[in-house]
């Protein structure tokens, strides 16, 4: 049987293998997109999108710096509300918030 060690070393490898895999897909899927917008003259306003850089329907509003930058990069301000679901699943995973304070 591994060590627990062990395991966490294949996990690790593993999740960097599928960040990897992902990154190379969404730059396919992107590349893709863009084509298909050029060639049917689409525009990102078109989408509904302003061209601020925040996703099409994204509900954060918030204007607070943030207090905590999560696993994968992710920006939390740390505010009342519903916390984002990387900050549930490492309170999950008995790991502290305060492990990932900027």
């Amino acid at each position: 049987m591994a060590s627990y060690q062990e395991l966490m070393a294949q996990a690790q490898a593993l999740f960097a293998q599928a960040e990897d895999t992902r990154k190379t897909e969404m730059a396919a899927v992107v590349a893709d997109i863009k084509a298909k917008m050029k060639e049917h003259g689409i525009t990102v306003a078109d989408l509904g999108g302003a061209g601020t850089g925040k996703r099409v329907g994204s509900k954060s509003k918030s204007t607070a710096p943030a207090k905590y930058r999560g696993p994968n990069g992710e920006l939390w301000a740390g505010g009342p509300g519903r916390k984002p679901e990387w900050v549930r699943e490492l309170l999950a995973s008995g790991k502290s918030v305060e492990e990932f304070r900027i």
